[in-house]
């Protein structure tokens, strides 16, 4: 088992930079995940966010990442707090975006549950307003 604080210390580093570059850069994401990284968000493929549908390798996350960019563009990406269990981590913040299509943006209340396995996430899933994106997403 790697150092918890290691595994803390990448990822508010990993979303300091995400937040840095208003999602533009995602160079911290594919350098922190495994390369058969399992993300999964809450949408999970909704109409209006395909994008989400579970990803299970570093090319799946690269669509993942490409969909985001193409559809939203973030305003903010706050972290609030960090709790570890082993490998897990667990980051608790508030993201807010605009959908590039309709001019809607939202707030929310975000969680991830980072899984860690030799210093990278090997499992990814993210908790949000689902309700609240897809309206945004929808106009």
């Amino acid at each position: 088992m790697a150092n918890p604080a290691e595994n803390v210390t990448k990822l508010k580093d990993a979303y300091h930079r995400w937040d840095q570059s208003k999602g533009k850069g995602t160079s911290m994401w594919t350098a922190l995940f495994s390369e058969h990284v399992r993300l999964r968000s809450l949408a999970a493929g909704k109409p209006g966010l395909e994008f989400t549908v579970d990803c299970h390798s570093s090319d799946d996350v690269a669509r993942y990442f490409a969909g985001l960019a193409k559809d939203w563009e973030m305003i903010h990406y706050k972290t609030e707090q960090f709790a570890v269990d082993g490998d897990r981590v667990v980051m608790v913040g508030r993201t807010a975006w605009r959908n590039r299509k309709t001019g809607r943006q939202f707030d929310t209340p975000k969680a991830d549950l980072a899984t860690f396995r030799d210093g990278r996430v090997v499992e990814f899933l993210e908790f949000y307003d689902t309700a609240m994106v897809l309206a945004a997403a929808q106009g």
